[in-house]
């Protein structure tokens, strides 16, 4: 039996809009993934220890605050301390171009803004498990 994959969705900082994020959960859920959804106004640390605790597969960050530059790079460099280099970090919000430029070069895998298709994203965790699958 194929082991489902297993996805963190989370609201970051004080942003208190979660439409999104309860909408890509649900997209993922109907997707076959199983789906921990952390809620609002979670800390980069929390989030990074319920990922690794629950044992996901990747961690989606939903950010529509503006403080993408803090966020996502806190969420790297807390994966980076605690040797969490299997679990991919993705997200979607509003956020600019050139931003998003920049996050992916810091080794965010990807990053949807609104109006992505859920499919897109269900596709992009599910190639990025075959070619990143645990051991």
């Amino acid at each position: 039996m194929e082991n489902k994959i297993r996805v963190l969705v989370a609201k970051a900082g004080l942003d208190g809009h979660d439409r999104g994020a309860k909408v890509v959960a649900a997209a993922l859920r109907d997707a076959g993934m199983e789906v921990i959804y952390t809620g609002l106004r979670q800390t980069p640390e929390t989030i990074v220890n319920a990922a690794i605790q629950e044992d996901v597969d990747a961690i989606g960050i939903s950010i529509l605050s503006g403080a993408h530059m803090t966020i996502f790079p806190r969420i790297l460099n807390l994966m980076k301390e605690k040797e969490v280099d299997d679990i991919l970090l993705f997200g979607g919000g509003i956020i600019p171009d050139q931003d998003i430029k920049k996050l992916k070069e810091m080794g965010v895998g990807e990053l949807f803004t609104p109006g992505a298709p859920t499919s897109e994203i269900v596709q992009f965790l599910n190639d990025w498990v075959k070619v990143h699958p645990k051991v």
